[in-house]
């Protein structure tokens, strides 16, 4: 009985517990958190990453976009810009932050441009990792980059030198999905050959690239023809367009040509749907492929470096020669003065010794 007198009913029914409405009890919490998701656009310039962003989300990221003239852009170095813009759709809130890269593949050497790009993801997987590790952790704000979208030019034959080097060095930091910019500067034909050229060129360079996880065998049949679509779709042939246009009485996005409209959201005009709805779809493998393979795959990475140099000061009582792990670059200044300490300790251990006799 409660305090107004009237019974509160319980479920009797036999074999009943109640557990199986525990999917709703993480969707309600979930819904209520709101959600979080770090995107990076990567390629050159005009390709249309902004215009693509701004109609994807809908949204106005980039109001007043500076763009640089020739001169500028010959020593011009990459810069990170992380914009983030709050989106709620019935009722659901989604934290959006696009990490942008402007002066990707501008200067006349850019041999070492994707290096900047390198520096920021791990620096985002260090600041998750340090207040993973530290003593508040109910707040942490998960700024890793969940998913790279990589924009490959039209115009070319294929995959350009730098691609290739980009996509080999951070496809085991991040998630990366190929996007061909401005597929209606090409034919059907030209789209679907420039497709299968990006694609052996991916497989003969050992690249990984974002693979979409099958199908459960209990889904229903539409998810699984929408999965082998969207498979049978990537490298994605998009464009983008903030422009509204009037088609027999109804307002559409495309872009406007002397010779008719492309339409952004008509599917047999580009993959911008598709591309849309694999963003959305699997938004969450995203996230998870993140936290489980690149973090961790950091994480222990730090871990074995941090363990190296705390068992190196423990077992000797010599000072620690500085740890070069492959892939970094040595200090001269620290390496030098580690092997000075350590040739100074040893000239003091064989005085202390020869004191000794």
């Amino acid at each position: 009985m409660s305090q107004s007198g009237e019974k509160v009913k319980f479920s009797d029914s036999a074999g009943y517990v109640g557990f199986a409405n525990l999917p709703n009890q993480v969707h309600r919490k979930s819904v209520k958190k709101g959600f979080e998701f770090t995107l990076m656009v990567v390629g050159e310039s005009g390709l249309g990453k902004s215009t693509l962003i701004n109609s994807l989300f809908l949204t106005d990221l980039y109001p007043e976009r500076y763009i640089p003239g020739a001169a500028e852009k010959i020593e011009r170095t990459v810069q990170i810009e992380a914009s983030t813009v709050e989106i709620e759709e019935r009722g659901v809130k989604l934290r959006l932050t696009v990490v942008d890269t402007p002066g990707y593949g501008d200067a006349i050497n850019s041999q070492d441009c994707f290096k900047t790009i390198i520096h920021y993801i791990d620096n985002q997987f260090e600041r998750y990792l340090h207040d993973e590790s530290g003593l508040n952790r109910r707040h942490i704000v998960d700024n890793r980059v969940h998913c790279c979208f990589y924009f490959i030019s039209p115009f070319g034959h294929g995959l350009k030198p730098l691609d290739v080097e980009f996509m080999k060095a951070l496809h085991g930091k991040v998630n990366i999905v190929p996007v061909i910019a401005k597929a209606d500067t090409l034919t059907l034909k030209e789209r679907e050959r420039l497709k299968r050229r990006v694609l052996d060129e991916i497989s003969e360079h050992g690249i990984r690239i974002y693979q979409l996880p099958d199908a459960d065998s209990d889904e229903d049949e539409e998810f699984k023809e929408q999965t082998r679509v969207l498979k049978a779709s990537i490298p994605f042939a998009v464009i983008g367009s903030n422009q509204l246009i009037e088609v027999k009485g109804k307002k559409i996005r495309g872009r406007l040509y002397p010779w008719g409209v492309v339409e952004v959201e008509n599917p047999e005009h580009n993959d911008f749907l598709k591309l849309r709805t694999m963003l959305v779809t699997h938004m969450q493998d995203l996230q998870e492929v993140t936290q489980d393979l690149h973090y961790e795959n950091f994480r222990s990475e730090r871990l074995k470096r941090t363990g190296k140099t705390a068992a190196c000061s423990m077992e000797s009582p010599l000072p620690c020669t500085p740890q070069i792990c492959p892939g970094d670059s040595p200090d001269p200044l620290e390496v030098s003065l580690g092997l000075l300490k350590k040739k100074l300790w040893t000239k003091i251990g064989s005085f202390s010794r020869r004191r000794l006799r």
